[in-house]
């Protein structure tokens, strides 16, 4: 792992290709730790309210098991990140743990229904820094003059979230997506709508997830 000294000048623009600018408070973290070879870490104390900006464009915010348990304070962080000036193209991290896992469907519901953010669980920082590994690396095999846009990341990234909602598997989903390209599109469709995709009863069953998820108090 490789640290360098960043310069003011990346805060609001993508760092270079095998770069990426970390939020200072993440400086000790295991997170970095697990960051993998070849990774150089620019640090920024001024990066607003997201934690990583990556070289495709993309940054994220990280919220994490404490995060949740602690209670709803978060969700404020998570409203100025949405609102945030940003060219960036902003997703959600969220540790799913065996503590949180009460909290995550409400979380999931607030990020991606209401805010209109892509969420993606991870078990922790080690699944998380080889997450952003992942994408650093990927990026780097591309041809640097055909450059991608994230909409490959967002759409596997959709995929699974379209996965976790009961009687979808993965068929079903990608059937989903051909015909709703969002998850508030797959919500907002009524069950006869769904029917001639999915069938009746998994229609009700995706209908029934999304209207209990926004019912009162939930």
């Amino acid at each position: 792992l490789k640290i360098f000294p960043k310069p003011t000048a990346l805060v609001n623009a993508a760092p270079p290709y095998g770069h990426v600018v970390c939020s200072e408070k993440w400086r000790t973290s295991s997170l970095l730790r697990g960051l993998k070879a070849g990774l150089k870490i620019l640090f920024e104390n001024e990066l607003a309210v997201a934690d990583f900006l990556l070289p495709n464009k993309v940054c994220l915010l990280y919220v994490s098991e404490g995060d949740m348990v602690a209670g709803n304070g978060f969700r404020r962080k998570l409203v100025r990140y949405r609102n945030a000036s940003s060219s960036f193209q902003q997703l959600v991290l969220a540790e799913r743990t065996r503590l949180s896992e009460q909290y995550f469907s409400a979380l999931q519901k607030f990020v991606v229904l209401d805010l209109g953010l892509s969420l993606l669980p991870v078990g922790g920082q080690t699944e998380a820094s080889q997450l952003i590994t992942q994408i650093v690396h990927g990026e780097g095999r591309e041809n640097p003059f055909r450059r991608r846009t994230s909409c490959r990341l967002l759409d596997s990234i959709t995929l699974a979230m379209v996965q976790q909602i009961p009687g979808v598997g993965k068929v079903r989903a990608v059937t989903l997506m051909q015909n709703f390209p969002s998850i508030q599109e797959i919500s907002n469709a009524s069950p006869a709508e769904l029917e001639p995709l999915v069938g009746q009863a998994s229609a009700q069953q995706i209908h029934s997830f999304f209207h209990a998820h926004l019912t009162p108090g939930n």
